[in-house]
């Protein structure tokens, strides 16, 4: 719950640094050098899109079992991870990664590619969680599963 909490802080701040700076962002997301104009546009829309989605998803209900945010997510951290390793590994000179908008701007380093292995680390411990709360296993009663304590008396009549 915890990592949902701060994950979603993260989001909904960079999804309103981003929003504050619409504008800015196909530009940001053009030195990139994958997509420029119109395709930039649309990628700034729709990551900012995601991470305010998943971002409030996760503030507002932090022990929510859906796992539509924790999808978002992950998708919105692969595509920022894609295009800082690109670009990284091109030579290309990022001065501002993006990550806020034109708020705490930051250069592209191995440092913004640390800090986007560790989101995706993070999204990777979300999947397995969404995982183990869905799979038989992890709903056991007594444990904080789906099942109640009516549904386990009632497979037991069943037995």
């Amino acid at each position: 719950m915890l990592l949902r909490l701060v994950l979603g802080a993260i989001s909904t701040a960079m999804a309103v640094g981003q929003l504050a700076s619409i504008a800015d962002m196909p530009a940001i997301l053009g030195t990139y050098g994958l997509v420029h104009g119109a395709p930039a546009a649309v990628l700034a829309v729709v990551l900012i899109g995601g991470e305010l989605v998943c971002g409030v998803w996760f503030l507002a209900r932090p022990r929510s079992r859906a796992i539509a945010p924790v999808w978002i997510y992950t998708a919105v951290s692969l595509v920022w991870s894609a295009l800082a390793v690109q670009a990284y590994a091109r030579g290309l000179t990022v001065d501002n990664c993006g990550c806020f908008g034109i708020y705490l701007p930051q250069r592209l380093t191995w440092f913004v590619l640390v800090q986007d292995a560790l989101m995706l680390l993070y999204a990777a411990v979300l999947l397995r969680g969404a995982h183990r709360a869905r799979s038989p296993a992890g709903r056991h009663p007594g444990t904080g599963g789906a099942h109640s304590s009516h549904d386990a008396k009632t497979r037991a009549r069943t037995r």
